[in-house]
């Protein structure tokens, strides 16, 4: 096998639990082969260096093995690379969530219906 659909490959690398995730976010731009957005069914080869933007972060991949099936994790993570910079970008977002969390004050009470209108006037929706 010298080459794989780019959403077959996402999926079996366990970058989107669905093969139309992996289609949808190539079809939004959120895959990059040399800094070029990336349709799903673009041929994907060992060696490429991808860009993939998951809701769990942005990866800089070196793509190792190919794979049209999805496995084991412990398989997956064979089929490619991450490079250090993109792991080291992960881990401050990350802390940076962390941080925002703690800072954030979250109501201790639930609302009222009363408090809930109010909120949906001063958000611009009326459920009426």
């Amino acid at each position: 096998m010298n080459s794989v659909r780019a959403d077959k490959w996402l999926w079996a690398a366990r970058f989107f639990k669905t093969r139309a995730l992996a289609a949808k976010a190539c079809e939004l731009g959120r895959i990059l082969l040399k800094n070029q957005p990336i349709k799903p069914a673009r041929e994907i080869h060992a060696g490429d260096v991808l860009r993939v933007g998951t809701p769990g972060g942005e990866f800089e991949i070196t793509v190792l093995g190919l794979s049209e099936t999805r496995g084991p994790a412990s398989e997956a993570q064979l089929l490619y690379t991450e490079s250090e910079e993109s792991q080291q970008r992960r881990r401050e977002l990350a802390e940076a969530r962390k941080l925002s969390a703690q800072i954030e004050v979250l109501p201790t009470i639930k609302p009222t219906g009363r408090d809930r209108r109010k909120l949906d006037r001063f958000r611009g929706r009326n459920r009426d």
